[in-house]
């Protein structure tokens, strides 16, 4: 059968159901409920089928006194389901069984967990994909018994919309494809030098001006969500059970948002939003007053508009140029009593994150957040390797693994030219499938820090101290490069490659940011109390190289389909002969739901 994500256990049993193409689904209880009506939407756009949804205080397939067939889909939460309680995770839990006298069963603890069964459901109905599958008279399904539930809580990705606007409607669509494969965490980049995407109505010039960049051809291009919109999206996605979790980039990649108002940068000549992609020295000026009474009017309409409990900060690749040569900056390192730069980004991540734990949320930053010390109670996103992750959770942080070598989809998925995605990188759909988000100990001396931890107590926790050499953690760039693999680099993948220069840098600077002359730094694995702050993984699609909707889907799937499994089935069930199999039975359904992807060769 081919189910994706692979579930815990699946067991065939002997038989086949015959469903009426129309059929009825009983549910009980209001989540139940909510899962039924999804199972017959999908139901009608996949199948043409129009299925009835009822709720039933026990739906069965027969009335038990007249044994007339009641409803040959039953969908049910209940207080206990013993075959799936001893799963950490039991509560987006499902268990599903086909069988010829019961029909098809459903239980689950709670509302996802019927909703996780519903979509592993509708992947044992055939799809052909042309007309003349679709208007069977009957549906005939395997009889199966299957017990599930995930891996890890958070099973995430991302959409940049910053590089490229992207409607509503299709995030909608993109959405839906999360949902399909159980995904549950949808991180919107909304934020970059190159676009500022969310209305903020006490801020007008942001989207006036921080929306919009000249073109190639000259013209203007860009968009924004309206705030009034954001609900909608919201609703959408909660229904799917995905949490949308957004993301407001500081202390650099603002370069939108400094067009928009200049003085807030260290030399306030920003006149326009960047066109050309890479590192942007212009940041937020870290020594300006100003500045945070601006982003916290962001980050408060914000959390006004986002109910998660996460705020995604970035903090991803700050050039410290204009720091260094800022009155201002000095000042407040001085003031602050920081040791240099990468204490005054700590400094300023940590100013913002007291500003959100006020408004009861947290805060998310890319690994970077570990130069110079891990800022207070903060998640770390880690994407340059395993290793920033590995520090994160050995300081006693929780963490999200999103390695580039393994979950950067914005990457070709071949050595081809006419290939879509970043130029300079490539990540086949085996290298997906590879990613087990708690790294081996030989992963973890990958992209070399130059900073150690210390036992040295700041504000009751473990902080991490700067080395002598660079930045903190290797900034070497975010991806694997075609031409410069080494022996120790896994088949078709190499080291990192820099994302880009900083504009106006010298090599000097260049090589202080990159960490040159660092050391090398091994870590121990991670104990199994250290391994349950890995809260789980994320997926990231970077648009600078893709421009268009049916890019987007094709850079997506179907890597999209091997993540799901690093994040949801167990690591041991893991075959990747047997998943390009089951993936040959899935692509139908990407073409009944008219998505593009790439043919699985």
């Amino acid at each position: 059968m081919g189910v994706i994500p692979q579930p815990a256990v699946l067991e065939p049993l002997p038989g086949v159901l015959r469903l009426p193409r129309d059929f009825s689904v009983g549910c009980s209880g209001d989540g139940a409920l909510h899962a039924g009506r999804a199972l017959a939407d999908a139901m009608r756009s996949r199948h043409r089928s129009n299925c009835t949804v009822e709720a039933a205080s026990s739906p069965s397939m027969r009335d038990p006194k007249s044994g007339i067939q009641e409803f040959p889909v039953a969908l049910r939460m209940e207080n206990c389901v013993p075959s799936i309680s001893g799963f950490e995770n039991k509560e987006e839990g499902y268990e599903l069984t086909v069988t010829e006298g019961e029909g098809v069963v459903v239980r689950a603890l709670g509302p996802s967990g019927v909703f996780y069964g519903v979509q592993t459901l509708l992947q044992l109905f055939p799809v052909g994909g042309g007309a003349e599958d679709v208007m069977e008279a009957e549906f005939e399904l395997e009889g199966v018994k299957i017990v599930d539930a995930p891996r890890f809580k958070w099973r995430g990705t991302m959409l940049d919309v910053g590089r490229h606007f992207f409607s509503i409607s299709f995030i909608k669509k993109f959405l839906d494809l999360l949902a399909m494969h159980k995904i549950n965490r949808f991180h919107w980049h909304l934020t970059e030098d190159q676009g500022w995407r969310l209305e903020i109505k006490s801020l007008p010039k942001l989207t006036e001006v921080g929306a919009w960049r000249a073109s190639d051809g000259g013209e203007s291009y860009g968009g924004y969500y309206k705030q009034e919109e954001i609900p909608d999206i919201l609703a959408y996605a909660a229904a799917r059970f995905i949490e949308v979790i957004p993301e407001i980039e500081l202390p650099g990649h603002c370069g939108a948002a400094l067009a928009s108002y200049p003085h807030l940068s260290c030399r306030g000549d920003v006149m326009e939003t960047p066109a050309d992609w890479g590192i942007h020295e212009d940041v937020y000026c870290a020594g300006r007053e100003d500045v945070f009474e601006f982003l916290e009017s962001v980050l408060g309409e914000v959390t006004d508009l986002f109910p998660a409990e996460y705020i995604h900060i970035g903090g991803d690749e700050c050039p410290k140029v204009r720091w260094k040569k800022c009155a201002k900056c000095q000042e407040r390192i001085k003031a602050e009593g920081l040791k240099g730069e990468n204490e005054l980004q700590t400094w300023f991540i940590e100013r913002i994150a007291r500003f959100l734990k006020k408004r009861g949320r947290k805060i998310i930053g890319w690994d970077e957040i570990l130069d110079g010390g891990v800022p207070h109670e903060s998640t770390v996103m880690s994407w340059r390797g395993y290793l920033g992750g590995t520090i994160a959770a050995k300081l006693g942080h929780n963490v999200i693994m999103c390695p580039t070598q393994h979950c950067y989809l914005d990457y070709r998925q071949s050595v081809s030219q006419d290939e879509p995605g970043a130029w300079y990188a490539v990540l086949p759909l085996e290298m997906v499938y590879a990613f087990n988000p708690i790294p081996s100990p030989s992963m973890t001396t990958r992209h070399t820090p130059t900073c150690i931890a210390s036992d040295s107590e700041a504000n009751g926790e473990k902080r991490l101290e700067p080395g002598k050499d660079g930045d903190g953690l290797d900034a070497s760039g975010r991806g694997v490069t075609m031409d410069n693999a080494t022996d120790d680099d896994p088949p078709g993948i190499g080291p990192s490659a820099r994302a880009g220069d900083v504009e106006g840098e010298d090599d000097d600077e260049t090589a202080a940011r990159d960490g040159e002359g660092q050391h090398r730094c091994e870590m121990p694995p991670l104990t199994p109390e250290e391994e349950k702050l890995v809260l789980g993984a994320q997926a990231n699609l970077w648009t600078e190289y893709v421009e268009d909707e049916q890019t987007v889907e094709y850079m997506l799937l179907p890597r999209l389909c091997a993540f799901s499994e690093a994040v949801w089935s167990p690591q041991e069930a893991k075959d990747c002969g047997r998943f390009l199999e089951r993936l040959q039975s899935h692509t139908p359904i990407f073409d009944a739901m008219g998505v593009k992807y790439r043919p699985c060769r």
